[in-house]
């Protein structure tokens, strides 16, 4: 039922982002919803300036943690990614099973193409992720959070981001 699936994706608000609890023993860290809002707002701006599929873009990013509304934000540390994977596979299909077929389809084709990334759209939303991440740990080191605890988030960021116009903004991110 198409209310349930409004629930269960109401759900995130309530998942906090884990990785900043271990690290940062941060006691009310964003959300999950917090953080694909953000990763919304980032995706909408860089693909209409990129004339990248806004639409396609957007529905990747709202799907892309979905998932965690079931699973919780599980962290590398916690189990393996192919663990993770299964997981979260798992936990998408029973959050679209509440929808129409029609729309199950259509989602679930996007979820694995964000899963596999092997679509321009898929690469970009990976990296407006990351992006995403090192903002955030910015804005907690400009809160006063340990530069030092904060570094493997810019590291993994650094590591991952290969779009030049991304790395652009990553290294303004930085700067600022």
């Amino acid at each position: 039922m198409i209310l349930d699936f409004f629930y269960t994706s109401a759900n995130l608000k309530k998942i906090p982002r884990q990785g900043w609890i271990d690290k940062l023993s941060i006691v009310n860290p964003e959300s999950v919803a917090d953080h694909t809002f953000s990763m919304a707002m980032m995706g909408m701006i860089f693909s209409d300036l990129e004339n990248y599929n806004t639409e396609k873009i957007l529905k990747i990013i709202l799907l892309h943690d979905l998932a965690e509304s079931i699973t919780g934000d599980i962290t590398p540390e916690q189990i393996s990614k192919e663990e993770k994977t299964v997981l979260e596979n798992n936990a998408i299909k029973k959050i679209l099973n509440d929808l129409p077929l029609a729309l199950q389809k259509q989602y679930s084709v996007l979820w694995e193409e964000y899963q596999s990334n092997n679509s321009k759209e898929a690469k970009i939303v990976h990296q407006l992720d990351r992006l995403e991440m090192a903002l955030q740990a910015k804005i907690y080191s400009n809160d006063g959070h340990s530069k030092e605890k904060l570094n493997s988030f810019f590291d993994s960021a650094r590591n991952e981001i290969k779009d030049p116009k991304v790395i652009e903004l990553f290294r303004k991110i930085l700067e600022k």
